[in-house]
């Protein structure tokens, strides 16, 4: 199943100096690991904040959660997920 995930970075919390380019690689690091690992699908980021938009692919919502929590900025709190949507076949493309 395909899950669409909005992240945002809590730049409102954490000072600018905390947002070094060694954590920043870490984090592209991580997401590089899911994405081999065929958990995360694509990734953007997003043009209207600092954050992402990302497709991962799981069995269940808890399971994207997990990965999420995986990456170094959620697990010091400067990630925020603002909306997590599970996605389902769209009909229009089926047989008549």
């Amino acid at each position: 199943m395909q899950f669409l995930i909005l992240t945002r970075r809590r730049t409102d919390a954490f000072a600018p100096d905390t947002w070094t380019s060694e954590l920043l690689e870490r984090e592209s690091q991580r997401v590089r690991e899911l994405y081999a690992a065929g958990v995360i699908r694509s990734i953007w980021r997003r043009g209207d904040m600092p954050g992402a938009a990302l497709l991962l692919e799981g069995s269940t919502e808890d399971e994207v959660r997990e990965a999420i929590s995986s990456l170094p900025l959620a697990t010091l709190g400067m990630l925020e997920i603002v909306a997590l949507t599970p996605l389902e076949p769209y009909q229009g493309f089926g047989p008549r």
